[in-house]
């Protein structure tokens, strides 16, 4: 680790826990050893993903950006980053006496600006935001279990056909889904139907208040938005996305 510490860097009970979750390089593919620790890599990783840095402005004193970028890279697309989410997701459920396999979940979107250009670029008429929108599955205790990144400008009920697909492939056990009227209304109700027939999944829509202006705490939504507020809370680099649709 670097000396003295970031706040983005990893202490050491922390990098105990995900050391041994790392890949590890194949004796057989023979190579040079590596040049630089990987609690250091790692950690340069993190202050990248914290602050929103360009790859090239880190600090002189952690890893060469070229070298944290290829690795990055690397795990990101060998689906690293991913497996040790779920593990950590899956310890943190046991940790709490639940079933690593959720039961419920919750979906909701976050409409963010963006300066960025390209396909992924739209407009949410609702929420006036052009720029990219933010599709969370998360469990009950507001820990994500699917995420997508797609255009402003795809409808939520489009969107949570995305998120949905499949998702009882990878959560066998998952059979409620709670989401807020946006996703389901008098007008097209198809969401429910389409989640019942092809995920085998109950969609159940929490109500607002009418009576009620502005925020409004409700039940089992609000793990979602305090999740996206932890997403806010981090200046996450551009380059991280769970999974980016195309303009649909």
């Amino acid at each position: 680790m670097c000396k003295p510490a970031y706040d983005s860097s990893l202490t050491d009970a922390q990098w105990a826990v995900i050391e041994p979750l790392l890949p590890r390089p194949s004796p057989r593919l023979g190579g040079r050893p590596p040049v630089h620790p990987r609690r250091l890599v790692v950690d340069t990783i993190l202050y990248v993903l914290a602050t929103g840095c360009a790859w090239r402005l880190v600090p002189h004193d952690l890893a060469p950006w070229s070298t944290a970028y290829r690795i990055f890279a690397a795990w990101s697309a060998d689906g690293t980053w991913a497996r040790i989410h779920d593990t950590l997701r899956d310890r943190l459920r046991a940790n709490d006496g639940r079933d690593p396999q959720p039961s419920a979940a919750v979906l909701d979107s976050q409409s963010v600006r963006s300066s960025e250009g390209g396909e992924q670029i739209g407009y949410d008429a609702g929420k006036r935001v052009r720029g990219r929108k933010r599709h969370l599955l998360v469990d009950t205790l507001g820990l994500m279990l699917v995420g997508l990144v797609h255009s402003a400008s795809v409808q939520d009920r489009a969107g949570a056909r995305l998120v949905l697909a499949g998702a009882r492939t990878r959560f066998p056990g998952l059979g409620l889904v709670w989401v807020d009227g946006g996703y389901v209304n008098s007008v097209d109700a198809g969401l429910v139907d389409w989640a019942a027939r092809t995920e085998n999944l109950e969609v159940v829509v929490i109500p607002r208040n009418a009576d009620v202006k502005g925020f409004q705490v409700l039940p089992r939504r609000w793990v979602v938005e305090r999740t996206f507020g932890w997403l806010t809370s981090v200046r996450v680099h551009p380059d991280v996305t769970v999974h980016v649709q195309p303009h649909m």
